[in-house]
């Protein structure tokens, strides 16, 4: 039983040393709460939660769509954008998320045969 107690820890051990903590989108507010968006870098979106993901990229999805005066939300096409970009951000952590988007469009009008 000794014997399975410690293979047990030690497991324990060994995959949690392996995994990355989660920060908050908290800790890159300034004192007024607010965040720079245009500033926040990749290694802030690939190692946040999932929820603070989702609110950022709905938040820079808003921000597109205003500058091209679209007042539409596509909800797939925003999930399947978003997927991208994460997994482009946890690639390129040192590149500020608003280039990652912009290669992340840049492909997708290539894809559908726009120059």
């Amino acid at each position: 039983m000794r014997k399975i107690v410690l293979f047990a820890t030690t497991i324990l051990l060994a995959t949690s040393s392996h995994s990355r903590a989660q920060t908050d989108l908290t800790a890159y507010a300034d004192a007024n709460g607010y965040i720079d968006v245009q500033t926040l870098t990749c290694a802030a979106l690939a190692g946040t939660w999932q929820g603070d993901a989702d609110r950022l990229t709905t938040w820079y999805s808003g921000w597109y769509n205003g500058l091209a005066k679209k007042h539409y939300f596509n909800i797939a096409r925003s999930k399947e954008l978003e997927h991208e970009v994460i997994v482009y951000c946890k690639a390129n952590p040192q590149i500020r998320i608003i280039e990652a988007i912009d290669v992340m469009l840049k492909q997708e009008r290539l894809s559908a045969g726009f120059k």
